[in-house]
């Protein structure tokens, strides 16, 4: 597992380099409104996506690993076609409203008439976005890793390169027509995913079996993670339509438009970027939760609860403070906005909590916790909703920090502790809050250095020594780090047929 993890981390920092690299070109090209426009058109693809997914890519992932948990791999065929009969039936109507009301859509949430093809166009490979899903989810849940980082790297490469080829000799500086160039890029590296998956799956030899009918289980499954996209997405969306205009009602705001582009555009994919590295194990841990669970084996899901909360907190915290003491220097240096630098030191101590967070959610989808899940998305999104409306403006844009770590804090609050019931683990307060104290000691301590770069690795050191001292990191947790790479290094001795001395 934690070498499947460390593919799949490669894959995705590969993936989140491109594509952060990418939006530092556009933001260049469009301006800090045309990022905003672009950012309220993919939101609502966004939403489109969601409602469509309809929950179908973790739901295959979790009944595929449900079903090798349980030792019936020949009945995988007859859940991968429930699921695909889904996927098109639920992606294929909303495929069906998004384009009948996009002219709605873009003139009353969007204000900008011009951007209805480009919703249009979002409905158009919205049916193939989903059934990648399905095939996604199937080889997640397979633990056929390695097949899936190939395809997902080609599908990337051809949609950047289709996307910088229109935008190069088509689009110029024009926003709309951007976005019709982000879009055709993604929907043709989707067909490119859809078709190579499709194939390796029927290059597969799939064992006879008799009729096996999995709706019943599909429906628990999917629809509670549905429901909980689809509110969680739904409220993102509308808080991405008002934030805008409650903005303008502030009047320490010139351009509320190019303030929005700045934080969701500009900011947010620096905080998450790092979280690429988490996205492989969070991949893995659904099925493998689903595994251990339906097979009973309750030491294991503790273990992997222990472990991937310990590594996560000392991850998060360490990235958390190497965001805030090169915030400046970041954004100076990809976006040349001062403002994004202030905004980024602003929310970058929360990468811990948003880190954490990702982790447990995973977890909580693996032990078959969903329908719990959506009313904690409920209470917390329509928490923000609120917030957002009476913050923006009275209070600008900290309005939109201060509901965003409110709601994230209720959030990861009753996340957690339902995973602590669940499994049975027990959090170490005291191990907490030694972390969160030696990483605002060591952040305090590098703030003096000017250079950014020394700033940065002072910190880290700083931390993990004291970490160690504080015994927050032990001798069996370096024990543990030794162990799998000595494993590896014998594993790899014995398949080239050599000798370790």
């Amino acid at each position: 597992m934690f070498y499947s993890a460390l593919m799949l981390t490669g894959v995705n920092l590969l993936l989140r380099f491109a594509g952060t690299t990418f939006q530092v070109y556009l933001s260049g090209r469009i301006g800090a409104e045309g990022i905003g426009l672009l950012q309220l058109v993919l939101s609502i693809g966004s939403l489109a996506m969601v409602a469509g997914m309809g929950g179908i890519r973790t739901a295959t992932m979790y009944l595929t690993a449900e079903e090798l948990g349980k030792g019936r791999p020949e009945n995988i065929k007859w859940v991968l076609s429930s699921c695909m009969l889904y996927s098109v039936l639920i992606s294929g109507s909303v495929s069906i409203i998004v384009t009948y009301f996009s002219p709605l859509i873009a003139s009353a949430w969007i204000g900008n008439v011009n951007a209805t093809i480009p919703i249009q166009l979002l409905a158009v490979f919205l049916p193939v976005n989903c059934l990648c899903g399905v095939m996604s989810g199937y080889f997640t849940g397979a633990n056929r890793i390695g097949t899936l980082a190939v395809v997902e790297v080609a599908e990337q490469l051809l949609s950047l390169g289709i996307t910088m080829g229109l935008l190069t000799f088509w689009a110029a500086n024009d926003a709309v027509k951007s976005c019709l160039c982000v879009i055709i890029g993604s929907g043709g590296g989707a067909c490119l995913t859809l078709v190579c998956l499709t194939l390796l799956r029927l290059a597969e030899r799939a064992m006879s079996a008799p009729r096996f009918s999995s709706k019943k289980r599909l429906f628990n499954t999917a629809i509670p993670l549905a429901i909980a996209d689809d509110l969680r997405t739904g409220i993102s969306t509308a808080e991405n339509i008002i934030v805008p205009k409650r903005l303008a009602l502030y009047p320490g705001v010139l351009s509320p438009l190019a303030a929005f582009g700045t934080v969701c555009g500009m900011v947010f994919p620096i905080l998450m970027f790092p979280a690429a590295i988490l996205f492989g194990l969070t991949e893995l841990l659904i099925p493998e939760m689903a595994r251990c669970n339906a097979s009973g084996n309750i030491k294991r899901i503790r273990y992997l609860t222990s472990k991937s909360l310990h590594v996560t907190l000392i991850f998060g915290t360490i990235c958390a403070g190497i965001l805030f003491l090169a915030a400046n220097e970041l954004c100076a240096a990809l976006y040349k906005n001062e403002a994004a630098g202030v905004y980024l030191q602003y929310f970058a101590p929360l990468a811990t909590m948003l880190y954490c967070d990702i982790m447990i959610d995973s977890m909580i989808k693996g032990l078959g916790y969903q329908k719990i899940s959506v009313c904690f998305n409920i209470l917390t999104n329509a928490m923000d909703i609120f917030l957002l409306y009476f913050l923006l403006p009275v209070c600008g844009i900290r309005g939109y920090f201060l509901s965003f770590l409110l709601t994230h804090i209720v959030n990861f609050v009753l996340s957690l502790f339902l995973l602590i019931k669940i499994s049975n683990y027990r959090i170490r307060i005291k191990k907490l809050t030694l972390t969160l104290i030696s990483s605002i000691f060591s952040a305090w301590a590098c703030n003096f250095i000017s250079a950014p770069l020394f700033r940065c690795c002072c910190y880290v050191v700083i931390l993990l020594i004291l970490l160690y001292i504080l015994g927050v990191i032990n001798r069996t947790d370096i024990a543990w780090l030794k162990k799998i790479v000595m494993n590896k290094k014998c594993a790899c001795h014995k398949r080239t047929g050599t000798s370790s001395i």
